[in-house]
């Protein structure tokens, strides 16, 4: 049976490790991003695999993206069987630096984003019984006033996914939420070649430094969350719901 999964921020990183690695499991991947060009070459790994793509460019931060992103599916493929809801850098700055601006841009890009995609897609999830997975993150677990819109916002997607989770077990729609802990992405290198001038160190030792801070014993490859978001949209996870699951490499020391 042909099966369609929707993955947001598929442009670069998590979402587009995770488009390619869906592609093995489902017919057809949406790909929905800011950049129509970086999309296009995410589509190019998506159809090598013999997936076929739909490239949806929206910015998901406007009010009518995500009603869009479900029409454009819903228009070529007629249906919709999961939602990866991945799209969304909130702003990493400390408590007292953090304008009103950067704190609606990060609601509107993670939370909201996540928060009405999954309401516009639920008919349709409803129909196939699909599932829903929204990236969180560990810093929902242990906030850090240095970080403050990162976990706050991520502590809401918990929130948020648990409701919709609750509401899904009664139409028949599974959701869980994903925490990745410290991925290599081209955000962390940037920010490990800060670390690194900062601090007088090559990038790899500035790496090893703050890999070994953190408690890891590397940093996790976007694979590795794209692998644990296919096995949350899998026949194997179906009894998860309303799941937070943890892929930190051991970051996380919390019960």
């Amino acid at each position: 049976m042909a099966r369609v999964a929707i993955v947001t921020g598929a442009s670069r990183g998590i979402g587009r490790a995770t488009a390619i690695r869906l592609a093995r499991d489902f017919s057809a991947i949406v790909l929905v991003a800011r950049s129509p060009e970086s999309l296009r070459n995410t589509a190019d790994l998506v159809m090598s695999t013999g997936a076929d793509a739909l490239v949806v460019a929206r910015d998901l931060r406007e009010p009518q993206a995500a009603a869009a992103v479900v029409a454009a599916t819903l228009e070529r493929f007629n249906r919709i069987d999961a939602v990866a809801c991945i799209a969304g850098a909130v702003p990493q700055q400390d408590l007292f630096d953090l304008t009103d601006e950067q704190w609606e841009e990060g609601l509107a890009l993670k939370f909201h984003s996540a928060r009405r995609l999954t309401i516009a897609a639920w008919e349709a999830l409803k129909v196939s019984r699909g599932s829903v997975a929204i990236t969180s993150g560990t810093s929902a677990l242990t906030p850090k006033a240095s970080l403050a819109a990162v976990g706050t916002i991520n502590a809401a997607i918990l929130a948020l996914a648990k409701t919709f989770a609750d509401r899904g077990i009664k139409d028949g729609v599974q959701v869980n939420s994903i925490l990745p802990g410290s991925v290599m992405t081209d955000r962390r290198r940037s920010m490990l070649k800060g670390y690194a001038t900062a601090n007088g160190l090559s990038l790899e030792a500035a790496t090893e430094r703050f890999a070994a801070e953190v408690g890891i014993a590397r940093y996790g490859r976007p694979e590795d969350i794209a692998n644990a978001i296919a096995f949350l949209f899998s026949p194997e996870s179906q009894w998860l719901m309303g799941t937070a699951l943890r892929v930190d490499g051991g970051e996380t020391k919390v019960i």
